[in-house]
């Protein structure tokens, strides 16, 4: 049965252009807040500490924000499992652009004392618990509409929007800091935030007009709905060796993302480099890599997901010591050629096809719970982590440009995430109604019938 032939291509468009805009609004919520702390909240909700410990304590609040991306992933993941995809998108995105706009409306440290830096702890940790069930949700809603041969392709609309979330919140925070010191601290920084709430109004208005998922709903009236009453412990029990396999080999490109993306940040003034410099290449790169995703998804649909993956995860453990070797060259043009040839050339084969890989492993009954579980993880193992891990392998190497220890580490975790992805079957272009006795045995599952056709497919639907 091939329940995405009935998605008319207007109502694909439809759930790809909300799957990127929710990402875009993902991606800039958080990383906006991620700059901000760095740059403004020590004087804005810390000015009682001294700016060395009021950055600390800035930056310290980020970590809120992660540890309730998993525990959002869990109970959002478990709701769109058992009450419908576009339900719970629709929460996770509006709870999202509130809680960030919301921060944009905070009284200071100045105003209120205490109270200033414990409701943005609150705000963030809210912020966080929507984004756990968004990324995940975007990504299935995207692969449940489309057609089976071009599934890699419309799931990537909404890894495009990573990047793009990214460079909206970089740039808007790099034009308001061009602002006077004192207008910066009274209000220019609010403006970001405040931005939130325009993003959140375009990005439903589409997605109030995106359809439930066909896959979804056809598993409602199937018999395997008896199997997932209880996804989590579903995905737990029957489906753990999949879930980890697909933490596994996410968690060292995205390690390498965290490394070249955010700690360069902080390392790259210490070799020579302006700060400045370091952040227009990270965003210049960024927004090149905007259009390389589209390109390996679509390579993913006709070679397949591992081959893809394979070369995503083998570059980044191979690339791990000749990039390093070019950034501690201290020449800028150098610089943007290192940062460029992993965020373009290798980390998109990861960002573009790993999300609709995961899709594939997983039965529909747990599937949202499994994917963005397995997503949020990998983040936090990877992205999260990484930075604090690579300044204090830099410590123990001795500093300077003695990085060989963090390309190491770099390289043992592509090894792992090697091995993990050997273990996983490529199911490129066969259905995803399948059970969760199937998920197990994903040899066991039909290749999708010739006439299986939908929207994003190579064929018209008859």
């Amino acid at each position: 049965m091939n329940v995405q032939a009935n998605v008319s291509p207007a109502a694909m468009r439809r759930v790809a252009i909300s799957s990127f805009l929710g990402t875009v609004l993902e991606y800039y919520d958080f990383l906006l807040y991620g700059t901000a702390a760095a740059l403004v909240f020590n004087q804005v909700f810390f000015s009682d500490l001294s700016p060395t410990l009021g950055t600390i304590f800035a930056l310290g609040t980020l970590a809120a924000g992660y540890l309730t991306r998993f525990l959002g992933a869990l109970v959002f993941g478990y709701l769109g499992d058992k009450r419908g995809r576009k339900k719970i998108m629709m929460l996770t995105l509006s709870v999202m652009g509130v809680t960030s706009g919301l921060i944009g409306c905070l009284p200071t440290y100045s105003q209120v004392g205490f109270t200033a830096p414990l409701l943005l702890v609150l705000l963030r940790t809210i912020q966080g618990f929507a984004i756990g069930g968004e990324f995940g949700g975007a990504v299935l809603m995207t692969a449940e509409h489309a057609g089976n041969d071009r599934r890699g392709l419309a799931s990537s609309a909404a890894s495009m929007g990573a990047p793009t979330g990214g460079l909206l919140a970089t740039g808007v925070m790099l034009a308001v800091t061009t602002m006077p010191e004192d207008q910066l601290l009274s209000w220019g920084w609010r403006l970001p935030f405040l931005a939130s709430f325009g993003l959140l109004a375009v990005a439903l208005y589409f997605r109030v007009r995106v359809s439930e998922s066909p896959v979804f709903l056809a598993e409602q009236n199937s018999p395997v709905r008896e199997l997932t009453r209880n996804p989590l412990r579903a995905m737990v029990r029957a489906n753990w060796p999949n879930l980890l396999k697909s933490i596994l080999f996410q968690v060292g490109p995205y390690a390498a993302q965290g490394i070249f993306n955010v700690f360069i940040l902080s390392y790259a003034p210490t070799i020579g480099y302006k700060r400045q410099s370091a952040l227009i290449t990270i965003l210049a790169a960024g927004g090149i890599s905007i259009f390389a995703t589209p390109l390996f998804a679509m390579l993913s649909d006709r070679v397949g997901r591992r081959p893809v993956l394979f070369w995503g995860i083998s570059a980044t453990a191979l690339y791990s010591f000749p990039g390093f070797y070019l950034i501690n060259q201290g020449k800028p043009a150098i610089l943007f050629i290192a940062i460029a040839v992993f965020s373009v050339l290798i980390l998109p084969a990861v960002t573009a096809v790993a999300p609709v890989y995961a899709t594939e492993l997983f039965p529909t009954g747990v599937r949202y719970t499994a994917v963005s579980t397995s997503y949020q993880l990998g983040q936090i193992l990877g992205a999260g982590i990484a930075p604090v891990a690579a300044a204090s392998l830099l410590a123990a190497s001795g500093g300077g440009t003695g990085t060989s220890l963090i390309s190491l580490y770099l390289l043992l975790l592509c090894v792992v995430g090697l091995v993990a992805l050997a273990g996983c079957r490529d199911l490129r272009g066969q259905t995803l109604m399948f059970s969760g006795t199937e998920a197990e045995h994903p040899v066991h599952r039909a290749p999708c019938s010739v006439t299986d056709k939908a929207p994003f497919s190579n064929e018209s639907a008859p």
